[in-house]
């Protein structure tokens, strides 16, 4: 097949050319996919394993108090992400994508498999909480960076008029690590008894962290770093002086895109963590379904959300990123209440009918987002700026979703307390995409 038929492909480059800058792309997929899937198989088994993570660590609380410390631990793992924004950043910024992404996937999966050997309440006392807590801590520092990274990395690979395509891998990856965590746990429900699942069973997940992490950092280590990157780094060897930081030069000269990027992701960081982390928790223990239907429920939007998101970032290639991020929020606006009204009491085939609904709705978003972030930043702060951002939004409120969300239940006495938080993450996303000028259809900022 002539190169000249694939509009992906350059004209100009010679077909071993051609050939190499595919297998590249490829594997610079690859290894944005593997990174990401890791990181969210651990907050899928967190999630999922939430009421038994309860009584091992938290066994003198009633079920709702020792449900609430366990998001908690949850939530405060996410304190740490805007400082580890700001660190993964400036090193991917000054010393290349690779090299960060790298490193992040090690400490995640180290501190992951830790998990997996903690000793519970009953063994160490009240050091067992702590040390779940510091541990989450180094998940937190260590996952601000891959996200972000993973999406930069991708949008400076991928040609031009396909970023959104293949920037996308990113939020499908984080959904193919919560889809294999919530068929792992749901596997683990069938084969093992309760008795079996409190002791050991639920520590498995954890520990398969070490030999999918080891995997991501080889292939991450056999990649060269993005052409956009290694071109920066040629211009600024012909500059005399230092470079200011790049943090600094974030809030010096782009605080409008800084602003608009926190704004835009608070949707992404409501609705991900509520609709495909807390949802199986909330069906179970608030619609009063089987843990049973509530993990078939979750897997079935999962994925929808997976099979969409693809096709959301191609749509984003050809209408614009602005498009479709505002007809996503319109939508979280129009159909949340409904939606979540519809889900009490109801049999399983319309609670599934439900959940690919809010999957499609979340693709929408999501399939888009990365790729806006990735476009409103210049090379020299790109990680940095959209690390920052996304963290913080992700600091502020999707780390906190469950726990607030379980709070808001039980302060209010209304299920549809969580519908009311993901309105008005809809509005601020709704505002920003407002202020926000298109950045499709243009080549990355320098």
């Amino acid at each position: 097949m002539s190169h000249a038929s694939d509009p992906a492909i350059p004209l100009t480059l010679s077909q071993p050319a051609a050939n190499s800058e595919r297998q590249a792309l490829r594997k610079a997929a690859r290894a944005s996919f593997m990174g990401n899937f890791v990181e969210w198989f651990d907050y899928a088994a967190y999630g999922y394993l939430a009421t038994i993570i309860a009584a091992t660590f938290f066994p003198d609380a009633d079920k709702t108090t020792g449900l609430l410390a366990t998001f908690a631990v949850f939530a405060l793992s996410f304190i740490v992400r805007p400082l580890g924004g700001v660190v993964w950043g400036h090193f991917g910024d000054r010393h290349g994508r690779r090299n960060a992404l790298s490193w992040s996937i090690l400490i995640m999966s180290v501190s992951t498999f830790c998990i997996g050997i903690l000793p519970g309440h009953a063994q160490i006392g009240l050091w067992a909480p702590a040390l779940l807590l510091l541990i989450r801590l180094v998940q937190g520092f260590s996952a601000s960076g891959e996200y972000a990274g993973a999406a930069a990395f991708l949008a400076e690979y991928a040609p031009a008029g396909r970023r959104g395509l293949y920037t996308s891998i990113v939020p499908a990856s984080t959904a193919a690590g919560l889809l294999f965590g919530a068929a792992f746990v749901a596997t683990l429900h069938e084969l093992l008894s309760t008795e079996q699942l409190h002791e050991w069973g639920w520590r498995l997940p954890f520990l398969l962290a070490a030999p999918f992490g080891l995997v991501g950092r080889y292939i991450r280590m056999s990649l060269q770093d993005t052409p956009k990157f290694l071109e920066m780094e040629q211009r600024l060897e012909h500059k005399a002086g230092a470079t200011p930081a790049p943090i600094r030069e974030l809030l010096r000269d782009h605080r409008r895109s800084l602003c608009i990027g926190i704004g835009v992701t608070c949707l992404n960081a409501v609705a991900f963590y509520l609709l495909l982390s807390y949802m199986p928790t909330y069906l179970s223990t608030e619609m009063g379904m089987s843990e049973r239907d509530s993990f078939i429920a979750s897997t079935v939007s999962l994925a929808t959300y997976i099979g969409l998101i693809f096709l959301m970032g191609r749509l984003s290639d050809y209408f614009g990123r602005k498009a479709m991020l505002i007809i996503a929020s319109l939508l979280f606006l129009g159909l949340t209440v409904p939606l979540f009204s519809l889900l009490d009491q109801q049999p399983l085939l319309v609670i599934l009918a439900i959940q690919i609904l809010f999957g499609a709705m979340l693709a929408m978003n999501d399939g888009t987002l990365p790729c806006l972030l990735a476009e409103i930043f210049p090379t020299r702060v790109r990680f940095t700026g959209f690390a920052l951002s996304f963290n913080i939004a992700n600091a502020l409120f999707g780390g906190t979703a469950p726990f607030i969300a379980t709070w808001l239940i039980q302060a209010t006495g209304s299920k549809l307390a969580p519908a009311g938080y993901l309105l008005a993450a809809a509005v601020v996303a709704l505002v920003a995409m407002l202020a926000c000028r298109e950045t499709a259809h243009r080549p990355l900022s320098d």
